[in-house]
């Protein structure tokens, strides 16, 4: 969600500023800022929209100084505004901040009481005005910022720039992310490593409840108890051409095309070569777990939900599958013998992480499937397991998803391996299948341009049903929301079997139906369920294997086909034409691809 940047360099930093902001873009944002202290002076630049409308107005209205903090604003409290913009000011201070502050309502009647005015609908203002309050008492700007900090509840990240102070940012996490960077006489603060990537290559990453007082000599970390702490600095590798777009029009065009490669990356560490074994990164025996807790949100559920399909069939592992907002507050028993399972792209979705805190001292054992080892997610799990995607930047997870799904493959053989329900001559033809993925992920996008055609039909709908079977049901929910998230059409998925139990009433002659079903055990089902959507004239865009659209016939209404695959991969492959049929509806349909309105990458509030 909001991007949090901050510069105490030897170069001006406003410009710097701005670029680490773009560099954030991809968590999605209504408005950005900037401040700056030049000569003892602070100052700030604030505009609603693209940050070309910041870049633009810092061209009229230039803001010198070589100290700086900046933000992307994706709206919370308030509406997207110019007043409602970050940086918030009150006299001497001035704060950006990711996440909400829970008890704002009763900080803000205090100070009112005391006088002090407010000027926006955001939590973030009171933020300020206390950290003002405890300046014009008498207390030093660290001072004044711990005392605001020791009072405030909720989720945050902050970064605090103060009048007169040309050496000082005061940063702060609890439950949203927050990274200082080191550099040579610099030092900088961002949410996370991309946007301090081509300012250093040195990063410490805050833990829960710290807070650091920085200077261009380096910073001093509390903990919450006010404790002196060292924290471990690490040397991060993110290559820049890993965020540029690489000659695609989008950054979601690039990262669907990237999926072969990625995808043989995840292979290589937990398949390696000549062996037909997992190997994970530390230990887990499911011979010992008796049930497996999967918690996720978003695409990461729906991940999750084909995972259990793999786990309970392959592994003969009970599962249960739980959408993170929902587990946390249900606070449902855990049993002896549980293994929790915790999916994040970015290792720091707030639900999933409070949902991982409440399995603590519960499950044996808790794992998290992550892109980003240094998360939240990632450290406080007792295994993490990174899934080797790389920056994903487009807001709707492509690369990430089918990365996921490829190590919950591998999570899932070993488990079954480990129970007793996988030979090694079967786990042997699992391990060729799974190597033979990134050949045919890049035969599937070779059907681009078909793709693209019925993409143009699609694009003219106004709602769109997808079906599927086993386990292209949570494919069909993933393409569901995919074409919601970018092209703004309303799209549903249903099991194919639920077709007649409700959904078959929305069926007419202007109504496009996505059913996914490769020539598998299912499918003659599945085409029974489509025969069901012809018969009221439904639009079918059928996606499967050559074998199954030649069995279908020539009564639909568009086919795209796919390559053979052993029937368990099936997922991962038929990712590719769920993602690209998103992509091209949302680019006929002229809408933000990477960018969707209203839409963040990473979820860091409730």
């Amino acid at each position: 969600m909001c991007g949090i940047v901050g510069v105490l360099g030897n170069h001006e930093a406003a410009p710097i500023l701005v670029e680490a902001l773009k560099r954030l873009e991809y968590r999605g944002y209504d408005s950005a800022g900037i401040a700056t202290v030049n000569n003892g002076t602070l100052r700030r630049r604030r505009a609603v929209g693209k940050l070309v409308n910041l870049s633009d107005l810092l061209v009229h209205e230039p803001l010198a100084g070589k100290s700086g903090i900046g933000h992307t604003r994706w709206a919370t409290h308030g509406a997207p505004s110019v007043s409602n913009a970050h940086p918030h000011r009150a006299g001497a201070v001035a704060v950006v901040h990711n996440g909400i502050i829970e008890n704002y309502k009763e900080l803000r009647a205090e100070l009112l009481n005391c006088g002090m005015e407010f000027r926006t609908e955001t939590d973030t203002e009171t933020v300020a005005l206390m950290t003002e309050r405890y300046l014009k008492e008498g207390l030093t700007p660290v001072d004044a910022a711990f005392t605001t900090l020791n009072q405030l509840e909720g989720a945050f990240a902050l970064a605090f720039l103060f009048d007169g102070e040309e050496d000082l940012i005061i940063a702060a996490r609890k439950g949203s992310p927050l990274a200082i960077g080191h550099g040579d006489g610099e030092m900088f603060v961002g949410s996370d490593a991309i946007a301090l990537a081509p300012l250093t290559d040195r990063i410490t990453y805050l833990e829960e409840g710290d807070r650091a007082v920085v200077t261009r000599a380096g910073a001093e970390i509390r903990n919450a108890q006010g404790d002196l702490v060292n924290r471990e600095t690490k040397t991060i590798q993110i290559d820049a051409a890993q965020v540029d777009k690489a000659g695609h029009k989008h950054f979601m065009a690039k990262e669907i095309a990237e999926q072969p490669q990625v995808i043989a990356e995840a292979i290589r560490h937990y398949l390696p070569v000549e062996e037909d074994t997992v190997r994970l990164p530390g230990e887990v025996d499911f011979s010992q777990v008796d049930r497996l807790t999967m918690v996720a949100c978003g695409t990461a559920y729906y991940a999750c939900v084909t995972a259990k399909y793999w786990f309970e069939q392959i592994a003969r592992l009970p599962v249960e599958v739980d959408i993170a907002s929902e587990f946390r507050y249900r606070e449902p028993p855990v049993p002896a013998k549980t293994l929790a399972l915790f999916v994040s792209q970015s290792g720091e979705t707030a639900d999933t992480l409070a949902a991982l805190r409440y399995c603590q001292e519960k499950a044996d054992k808790i794992l998290s499937v992550v892109n980003v080892p240094e998360s939240s997610i990632a450290r406080e799990s007792d295994l993490a397991l990174p899934i080797f995607a790389g920056p994903e930047i487009g807001v709707a997870s492509t690369k990430a998803f089918t990365c996921q799904l490829t190590v919950l493959l591998a999570l899932a053989l070993k488990a079954a391996c480990d129970r007793g329900h996988l030979s090694p001559e079967d786990m042997a033809g699992y391990a060729t299948a799974i190597r033979g993925l990134p050949n045919v992920l890049s035969a599937a996008l070779e059907q681009n341009e078909a793709i693209r055609q019925a993409a143009q039909k699609v694009s003219e709908a106004r709602d769109v049903l997808f079906l599927g079977r086993g386990l292209m049901y949570p494919l069909a929910l993933e393409g569901a929301l995919k074409l919601k998230e970018i092209s703004y059409i309303h799209a549903e998925a249903y099991a194919s079997g639920e077709l007649k139990h409700g959904p078959i009433a929305l069926i007419d002659k202007n109504m496009p139906v996505v059913v996914l079903t490769p020539r598998d055990s299912l499918f003659d089902k599945s085409v029974s369920n489509m025969q069901e959507v012809l018969a009221r004239k439904g639009k079918v865009l059928m996606i499967s294997d050559q074998d199954g659209i030649d069995e279908a016939g020539d009564d639909v209404w568009c086919a795209i086909r796919m390559p053979k695959v052993k029937e368990a991969l099936s997922p991962i492959l038929y990712a590719i034409p769920a993602q690209l049929l998103a992509y091209h509806t949302a680019v006929a349909k002229g809408t933000d691809v990477d960018q969707p309105r209203n839409l963040a990458k990473s979820v860091t509030v409730e």
